[in-house]
């Protein structure tokens, strides 16, 4: 299982380096240079939200699904199950909210942001 799960994660590390460097060759075709980077980011940060969201969901689907069978196995060890399950999820769920902090990072702190919001005005009017 370890092996076919760092097979694929090499696997598709190498796929996300060989895209990048299509999308990196391409020429200039942009009329600013930094909306070629805001939309790569743009990607990225989804791309980023979309893993962890499944990590994240499928690591508490099991954590609940394993503390579910503890307590069915030994009721009384309820309480320490439930306390320990709960703090697992928050630690869980504090890695999704870190990969979102850093898509957001990504979209909008980058150093074309002005550029492209005046290229935005302009496409707007």
């Amino acid at each position: 299982m370890f092996k076919k799960l760092s097979f694929s994660t090499l696997g598709s590390a190498f796929f996300l380096f060989a895209l990048s460097t299509v999308a990196y060759a391409a020429g200039d075709e942009l009329p600013i240079a930094g909306l070629k980077y805001f939309t790569v980011s743009v990607f990225a940060a989804g791309f980023g939200i979309a893993i962890a969201a499944f990590g994240g969901s499928l690591g508490q689907g099991m954590a609940i699904k394993n503390a579910v069978e503890g307590i069915a196995r030994n009721p009384e060890a309820s309480g320490k199950v439930t306390v320990t399950m709960l703090i697992g999820l928050a630690m869980v769920e504090s890695l999704v909210i870190y990969a979102l902090v850093i898509a957001l990072i990504l979209i909008y702190a980058h150093p074309q942001s002005s550029a492209i919001a005046d290229l935005f005005a302009k496409m707007a009017h």
